[in-house]
């Protein structure tokens, strides 16, 4: 009988430790997309995106296959001619080489949510404001 009792209870700790895991799992597939807005520009040498709300500027992956396909389907006469998007991805610390070109992180997109030639009056104001900053920082 208490060899029994044993085994059962093993059995329900055994059980109650896989449900538990399984908890962690659908918290995890439960977790909301990030989706980031701002600048785009894409050429031979770089790929960037600037964040309209930190104005943050990070190297980027396009594991979606998507941005710069969409990107180049805009038909731009010259390279970096930045455009606006909301991208679906996550951040990284950057590898050397965009270490090397001042950028300490990358961010993945996993999907374009929206890419646009027209660069919203905000997210314009914003940047040009912004490069006057810089240009009298030099």
């Amino acid at each position: 009988m208490n060899n029994t009792l044993t085994k059962i209870l093993l059995l329900l700790a055994a059980v109650a430790i896989i449900a538990g895991c399984g908890e962690g799992k659908k918290k995890e597939q439960k977790k909301q997309p990030v989706i980031y807005r701002g600048l785009y520009s894409f050429g031979p040498e770089a790929k960037t995106f600037k964040d309209y709300i930190s104005g943050h500027e990070y190297w980027v992956i396009d594991s979606s296959a998507k941005l710069e396909l969409s990107y180049s389907q805009l038909n731009f006469e010259k390279p970096y001619t930045p455009v606006y998007v909301e991208i679906e991805g996550s951040k990284i610390k950057s590898g050397k080489d965009a270490q090397d070109a001042g950028i300490d992180s990358t961010i993945i997109v996993k999907k374009l949510v929206k890419i646009t030639k027209e660069i919203p009056p905000g997210v314009a104001s914003k940047w040009s404001g912004r490069a006057k900053a810089e240009s009298t920082k030099r």
